[in-house]
């Protein structure tokens, strides 16, 4: 059973829809894309270990960043670095993996995780194991009807496409059933951020929100105009 934390954050995740999946080669600029993420409206942010100094631009994101904003760590790999990014704040751990060390470690610590499955086997085992939510991954060549088809025998999972995510196809994988959606190069444009223009994140971020929304039959909310 989850615990109050961990339950919690689970909540806003779900409530959110999208998560951003933040990969940068140069750290410096996380400031700025986490600010042009919550003008487009999206504050789940998945901060990927493959950024330099990851862990530490974790803690001090930790400590400035405004509470209606939920942090996590991804591309962790073990239970280790599981344990450290939580010491450091990290509110979610994501892995493209399925690791039960990571799982467990996660559960112990109350925090929520999202491992990382691709087949029916791997994602079943995976929420069994603990998982709070299962981050489908490479979503890429699958398409949303995979998960309208394993919401079919495995109704209870909670399930969160990732890879080949786009601001196109987004309300498609919540109609399919996923809970939520992570993106990374779609929604974090790589060339937009190295080139200084954060306004394309800010538009990017605003289409993803209004996408998961009218999937969701709900109206857009919390986008700065």
């Amino acid at each position: 059973m989850s615990g109050t934390a961990r339950a919690e954050t689970v909540d806003r995740v779900i409530a959110a829809g999208v998560v951003a999946v933040v990969r940068l080669t140069d750290g410096a600029q996380l400031g700025e894309v986490i600010r042009a993420l919550g003008d487009g409206g999206v504050r789940v942010i998945e901060i990927t270990m493959t950024v330099p100094r990851a862990g530490a631009l974790i803690e001090s994101l930790a400590a400035a960043l405004p509470p209606d904003v939920v942090l996590g760590a991804g591309t962790v790999l073990d239970a280790a670095i599981a344990r450290d990014v939580i010491r450091a704040g990290a509110r979610f751990v994501v892995s493209p993996v399925f690791k039960r060390d990571v799982v467990a470690a996660c559960c112990e610590a109350d925090c929520a995780v999202m491992p990382g499955a691709f087949t029916p086997t791997e994602i079943l085992q995976a929420w069994e194991a603990g998982a709070d939510i299962v981050k489908v991954f490479p979503s890429t060549s699958l398409g949303p009807t995979y998960v309208k088809d394993l919401r079919g025998p495995l109704p209870q999972v909670r399930l969160m496409p990732t890879g080949g995510v786009t601001r196109e196809n987004a309300g498609a994988w919540i109609r399919a059933g996923a809970v939520a959606i992570g993106a990374g190069s779609s929604l974090v444009d790589p060339a937009a951020v190295q080139s200084g223009r954060f306004d394309i994140v800010r538009d990017n971020a605003r289409a993803f929100v209004e996408a998961v929304a009218i999937a969701r039959g709900q109206t857009p909310a919390g986008v700065a105009s």
